[in-house]
């Protein structure tokens, strides 16, 4: 842990056209589905008809396995780096929490797809997605293992999977307040609830 955290954001860039079609196949799969969509649907979501589509992916389970897999790397990615170049566990801390809170916020619809929907990955690829997620966890119990010493890392473990139940749960409430009242909110009780880890 060093220096001045310089991460780079997890939304990913707009300009291709995968990553047009990956967004608007998340908001559809969100609010219908994965076996309520088509891939006629997901074309005419993007101005294209849905054949046109294999052009980029072979099929629904593809495009789905992208999307999944793109958002777990950048995740995980995106949380080393922090971690790498914070200078000490508490700021590190403070930039996982930044990073999940600024994720949570701005892609509601790929937590809904991924609580709902990665079973329908296919298995190699759900493989992959899940060892992504366990090695995000883990930078998480790292540094929460510098702050709380005497805590064994089971129950970081626990606390971890806990606080992200709390900041991924803006689908259902991040309309309540604006972004930036919801992040501070988010912020503070994460905050509290891995302080607890100590009681």
């Amino acid at each position: 842990m060093r220096g001045v955290t310089t991460a780079q954001p997890l939304t990913r860039s707009r300009g291709s056209r995968r990553a047009e079609i990956l967004e608007a196949a998340a908001a559809l799969f969100a609010a219908r589905g994965f076996h309520g969509t088509s891939i006629e649907d997901i074309g005419g979501a993007v101005g294209t008809s849905g054949p046109a589509l294999y052009r980029h992916f072979s099929g629904k389970e593809a495009l789905l396995a992208e999307m999944l897999l793109d958002v777990s790397e950048r995740l995980h990615t995106s949380a080393a780096n922090r971690v790498t170049e914070a200078p000490d566990a508490e700021h590190a801390l403070d930039a996982l929490l930044t990073g999940q809170i600024e994720f949570a916020l701005s892609h509601p619809a790929l937590i809904i797809v991924h609580d709902r929907e990665l079973g329908n990955v296919p298995e190699p690829a759900r493989r992959q997605i899940r060892r992504l997620q366990r090695l995000y966890v883990e930078e998480w119990v790292t540094v929460l293992s510098e702050l709380y010493p005497g805590c064994p890392p089971p129950r970081l473990r626990a606390a971890t999977h806990a606080v992200f139940g709390l900041l991924n749960s803006t689908p259902h409430s991040a309309d309540e307040l604006d972004p930036e009242a919801m992040a501070e909110l988010l912020r503070r009780m994460a905050r509290a609830a891995l302080a607890s880890v100590q009681s």
